[in-house]
C-alpha cells in the first residue's frame, strides 16, 4: 500500500532523471558525428594492386533509442505526477484544536497554503506595536484607543523681582539687583493616548496562531498518510506522441 507521502518523496528525484534524460539526448543528438556510421572496402583493380584494410565507423547515437530513453523517464515522471495529483483531490483531514474539529475534511494542497499563509501572518502580528510598558493604559470608548490617567502638571512663568542689596545714600545710589522667580501661572492636564495593543494581547494571538500551525501540520501529515490513487498515464501519452500509426 503506497502513501500520499511516499510519492511526494520519490517524485523529485523521477523529476530530475526525467530532466537529465532530456539533457543527455539533447547532447548526444546535437553531435553529428555520433549520428552517422561509414564502411568502406577497397579493391584494386589487379591483383598485384595495393591492398588496403577496409575502413568502418559505427553509428552511436539513433534518434529512435534517445526518444525510447526519453519516453521511459518522462512516463514515470507522468505516472507519479497523475498519481500524486489525483491522490490529492481525495486526501483530507480534519484540523483539530484541542479536542475541537476547527476545519473538517480540508484538502491537502489548502492545507500547504495555510502553512504558508499562517508563517507570514505569525510574522506581522509579532512585529505589531505594543503599549508603552511604562505607562498603565486603559481603554478609552470616546477616543477608540488606550489612554493614561490624567497627568496635571504646572505651568510657571519667570517673573523679575528685585533685590536691594544696598540702600541709596547721599553719595551713592541703591544698589539692585535683578532675578527672576517661577511663578504658577496654570495647570496643565495631559492624557496620552494610544493605538498600539496591550503586550499580552499579542502575545495572545501570537499562541493561537503557533497553536493552529501545529494543527494544520498535524492534519496535513495524516492527509499525505491517504492511499495513492494510482495512475498510469504516461505510457499511453508517449506511445500517442512517438509511435507512428
Amino acid at each position: 500500500m503506497t502513501k500520499l507521502n511516499q510519492i511526494i518523496a520519490v517524485e523529485k528525484g523521477v523529476k530530475a532523471k526525467a530532466q537529465q534524460a532530456i539533457a543527455v539526448a539533447g547532447r548526444e543528438l546535437g553531435k553529428q558525428p555520433l549520428l552517422s556510421g561509414i564502411s568502406r572496402t577497397y579493391q584494386p583493380k589487379d591483383e598485384e594492386g595495393e591492398q588496403l584494410p577496409p575502413e568502418s565507423t559505427r553509428v552511436q547515437t539513433r534518434v529512435e533509442e534517445s526518444l525510447r530513453a526519453v519516453a521511459s523517464n518522462m512516463a514515470r515522471l507522468f505516472d507519479v505526477t497523475a498519481t500524486k495529483d489525483a491522490t490529492n483531490a481525495v486526501a483530507t483531514a480534519d484540523i483539530v484544536i484541542d479536542g475541537n474539529v476547527l476545519l473538517s475534511e480540508v484538502p491537502v494542497t489548502y492545507l500547504l497554503f495555510l502553512e504558508k499563509q499562517l508563517s507570514e501572518l505569525y510574522g506581522f502580528v509579532k512585529g505589531l506595536p505594543s503599549l508603552d510598558a511604562a505607562e498603565s493604559w486603559t481603554f478609552n470608548d470616546s477616543a477608540d484607543c488606550f489612554a493614561t490617567d490624567p497627568v496635571r502638571t504646572i505651568r510657571t512663568k519667570k517673573v523679575p523681582r528685585n533685590h536691594v542689596k544696598a540702600e541709596a545714600t547721599e553719595k551713592h545710589p541703591a544698589q539692585v539687583e535683578v532675578y527672576y522667580e517661577d511663578i504658577t501661572v496654570g495647570y496643565w492636564t495631559t492624557v496620552k493616548f494610544s493605538g498600539s495593543a496591550p503586550a499580552k494581547r499579542i502575545t495572545s494571538v501570537l499562541d493561537r496562531i503557533e497553536k493552529l500551525q501545529q494543527a494544520v501540520k498535524f492534519a496535513r501529515e495524516e492527509a499525505n498518510g491517504t492511499e495513492v490513487v494510482d495512475r498510469k498515464v504516461g505510457e499511453k501519452v508517449f506511445d500517442y506522441l512517438f509511435t507512428d500509426r
